[in-house]
């Protein structure tokens, strides 16, 4: 097994059997969200929950803030937990909330959920009107203080100008090339190559929603998109980010989706059929499968150096750049 392996999201109902996983999968770090539309208060007894879980089991998991924490956690047989934010309602509009969570632990937001928000728009929009004033100002003080810029929800004008704006390499933690998978999610080649050119990180999507044909899509065209998608952004920029969620209900997807700010149902992809949580993938059900996308990449034609770059290689490097403040 490659000496790393590190997932860019999860959001799972969190119990011992799901940390199980995680150490029967040699997963030595995961970012697991905290937040997708809840407010201040909320987040923090979110976080809360978490200090709990590690007191419970602290046999198996551990907080990382640092990509030394990311080390400790391989010496010691740990999985690292490293908290991230998929909205910016945390912030309630407050600048200065931002440095608040980064000593928190929080090292990743994104800056949109889907819709517009105060800091840039939602990749469901109609219109991607990019990063607002306050968005640009978020973008400067992420920089400073070490939390990572994420855009895996947002528009593409606001994920190219968040690139720009940003002093830092910024993450797509999870998503697709719309090559292999049409989805609004998913990016295009020209924010890829931005990404790649600036140093930035790609997250590969297990959720069968973001994959050619969705739950039926196999190993090696998933490898194939892998290598299509190095050619075009660079090996040292991709990673993978499965975007797992595991044990949870159709009133969370729901929830995901809805939030609070629509009566309607809303189908996140486009249609009734998207309407209830997909099959898993035959080759990635939970934690333990990792070393199924391990053998694929191998079977692919890629060496030991490359595979160990793509599972956690490359997020370690980001990590190490990416987590703490600016020298002044």
């Amino acid at each position: 097994m490659p000496e790393y392996i590190i997932d860019g999201v999860q959001y799972a109902n969190w119990d011992r059997e799901v940390f199980e996983q995680m150490r029967a999968g040699d997963v030595t770090c995961v970012h697991v969200t905290v937040c997708y539309w809840e407010q201040t208060l909320e987040t923090m007894r979110n976080l809360g929950a978490w200090n709990r879980l590690f007191e419970q089991h602290a046999d198996l998991i551990r907080a990382v803030r640092t990509a030394d924490d990311v080390r400790a956690a391989k010496a010691e047989g740990r999985t690292g937990i490293v908290f991230g934010f998929q909205n910016c309602t945390p912030l309630d509009g407050n600048l200065d909330f931002i440095e608040l969570f980064h000593q928190m632990g929080v090292r990743f937001m994104q800056l949109t959920y889907n819709n517009q928000s105060l800091l840039a728009s939602g990749c469901y929009e109609a219109k991607d009107t990019g990063l607002t004033r306050f968005g640009k100002q978020a973008v400067a003080e992420m920089n400073r203080v070490g939390m990572v810029i994420d855009m895996s929800h947002s528009g593409e004008r606001s994920t190219l100008e968040a690139i720009e704006h940003s002093t830092r390499p910024i993450t797509v933690s999870h998503a697709n090339p719309t090559f292999f998978r049409d989805a609004l999610r998913n990016k295009s080649n020209v924010v890829l190559k931005s990404l790649g050119e600036t140093g930035g990180i790609l997250g590969f999507s297990l959720y069968p929603f973001h994959l050619k044909n969705h739950s039926d899509c196999t190993l090696p065209e998933f490898c194939q998109m892998v290598e299509q998608t190095a050619d075009l952004m660079g090996i040292d920029n991709i990673a993978i980010g499965t975007d797992l969620c595991q044990k949870q209900p159709l009133s969370i997807l729901e929830w995901m989706r809805n939030g609070r700010w629509t009566k309607e149902v809303d189908y996140g992809e486009g249609s009734a059929a998207d309407a209830k949580w997909p099959d898993p993938l035959t080759w990635f059900a939970n934690n333990a499968d990792f070393p199924n996308i391990v053998q694929g990449l191998r079977d692919h034609g890629f060496d030991e150096k490359d595979v160990a770059k793509i599972m956690g290689g490359n997020w370690l490097r980001f990590f190490e750049e990416s987590f703490e403040g600016q020298k002044t």
